[in-house]
């Protein structure tokens, strides 16, 4: 947000001719279609959920909610909320299908990160990321600014693991999420049958770790996420591959970086010479090195990558790249790996 107090001003009178939803966020510390209809406020109650320390109070469901990124746009389609929803942001990759026509009637108030002068042209009266660093002065304004104007925000419960109870995985963080917004939004009944759906997919893809050989050492796995000038980013033992490697038998080998995707080179790659090798198609994005052909070409070109048994063998396995972070999608990505494991032999 560039200037902060302008903002203010603007956004209270603009928020004040929309006739927001009465909300208040003291700021405490503490592959499924969409419904083809929204719930209907009369089944709808007040609510209070906590998101990553804020404690978030609404008199009534949110009407015009703005998701600043693709990750929440497409829960909210997911649950069914396009009516309720007054703009979207930072699209990075095409829309699945299942979700086009929900998303063609949601405003884009902004292709890339979204400013608090576009958030401010929307009239919101809440709104959701996943991630918090898309609440900061120089983008769409701080969560206590827009706490200070009545407008509440909701941060997905990933990006605040310490804020939550010791332990929970990051898929039972992210069913969280659709629970909490299921409570905000009065759709209850949808975002528990997603959890629900969620959980079942996670408890298959399970069962490769139980089916492993006993006694056998987990297979290891490095994401290679995408390749910029040259280097290349994997993922850490912070992101979600981590704990897809887990559930299905085995072991991120960068997870001893404490980054989500750090870059590293080629050489510690080599060093860590994994099992296989999980390559995240960006085709979508459009930047080079992005798609999945172009970081298979990469790696048998490269005089040392090349020379790997899980390069020289073809023990490479594709999922979308976007499904690797944190997503109403990851499941999907989860069931391509342990489907993947399967035919690589890993699981007998």
């Amino acid at each position: 947000m560039r200037h902060p107090a302008r903002l203010g001003i603007a956004l209270t009178l603009a928020l004040a001719s929309a006739g927001c939803s009465a909300a208040t966020d003291n700021g405490s510390g503490s592959d499924t279609k969409p419904s083809a209809q929204a719930p209907t406020e009369a089944s709808a109650q007040a609510a209070t959920v906590t998101s990553c320390g804020h404690r978030i109070s609404l008199a009534t469901p949110p009407k015009r909610t703005v998701a600043l990124d693709q990750t929440s746009t497409e829960t909210l389609l997911e649950l069914g909320l396009q009516d309720r929803m007054a703009g979207t942001a930072n699209l990075k990759t095409k829309i699945p299908a299942a979700y086009a026509a929900a998303y063609a009637a949601v405003p884009v108030i902004a292709p890339k990160i979204a400013t608090g002068e576009q958030l401010r042209s929307a009239t919101p009266d809440f709104v959701v990321a996943g991630s918090a660093d898309l609440f900061t002065k120089d983008r769409a304004g701080t969560r206590e600014e827009l706490a200070a104007l009545k407008v509440p925000t909701f941060v997905s419960a990933v990006d605040c693991p310490e804020r939550n109870p010791a332990g929970t995985t990051p898929f039972e963080l992210l069913f969280s999420d659709y629970e909490n917004l299921g409570k905000a939004f009065g759709a209850e009944e949808r975002a528990a049958k997603l959890a629900a759906e969620q959980r079942a997919a996670v408890a298959k893809a399970g069962t490769n770790a139980a089916k492993a050989a006993k006694g056998a050492e987990r297979p290891t796995v490095v994401y290679l996420y995408s390749v910029f000038n040259g280097m290349p980013y994997v993922a850490g033992g912070t992101g979600l591959p981590s704990e897809m490697s887990r559930i299905v038998g085995a072991k991120n080998a960068f997870d001893d970086v404490d980054e989500d995707w750090p870059e590293v080179s080629w050489e510690e790659v080599a060093e860590r010479d994994p099992d296989f090798i999980v390559i995240g198609d960006l085709s979508e994005r459009g930047r080079p090195g992005d798609s999945a052909a172009e970081k298979r070409a990469t790696m048998t070109r490269h005089p040392v990558i090349s020379r790997l048994a899980a390069v020289r063998d073809n023990r490479i396995l594709e999922v979308p790249g976007i499904e690797l972070d944190p997503s109403v999608r990851s499941v999907h990505a989860l069931g391509l790996l342990a489907d993947g494991m399967k035919d690589l032999g890993y699981v007998r």
